[in-house]
């Protein structure tokens, strides 16, 4: 009797109009009998395992992929649109501190006192800002120190 291919699927009865032969091709793999394939081989019953498994969720890894795309692209998006914002909120705060730095200046230069809680109002601040005037005081002394006139040091 001839010796049955590895990959013949398992029956009790053979084809009558095969007489037991083996084909020169593996058959097709269903999804729906993927037990009944077995080349009586650990690493050949799971290569057969593995493709079974790819080959009945073909559709669903396709769906994976399309959903993987769309999530990259709207993380993409929403970041360029954060970086957008954050460079607003930037400008806006360095558009504050530039106003506040030339109203202490005038002040300094008439000998009044500039206070940016009481000389800068709420008001004036562009919407949504959201940066206290404490912050805005502080950048102010600091640009105002940067801005003092430094002494000339000879060099050694």
């Amino acid at each position: 009797m001839p010796r049955k291919a590895p990959w013949k699927k398992a029956s009790p009865n053979p084809s009558p109009t095969t007489n037991g032969a083996s084909s020169a091709r593996p058959p097709s793999i269903s999804p729906a009998e993927p037990d009944h394939y077995f080349a009586h081989h650990p690493e050949i019953d799971a290569a057969f395992a593995q493709a079974v498994t790819w080959a009945s969720e073909a559709k669903n890894l396709n769906l994976m992929s399309l959903y993987e795309n769309r999530t990259q692209r709207r993380v993409e998006r929403n970041m360029k649109m954060l970086k957008d914002l954050q460079a607003e909120r930037k400008a806006a705060l360095e558009k504050v501190v530039e106003e506040a730095t030339l109203l202490a200046q005038h002040a300094a230069s008439k000998g009044e006192p500039y206070n940016v809680e009481t000389d800068f109002p709420p008001e004036a601040l562009p919407p949504q800002f959201a940066f206290s005037l404490s912050e805005i005081a502080r950048k102010v002394a600091h640009k105002s120190r940067l801005a003092a006139p430094k002494p000339f040091r000879k060099a050694a």
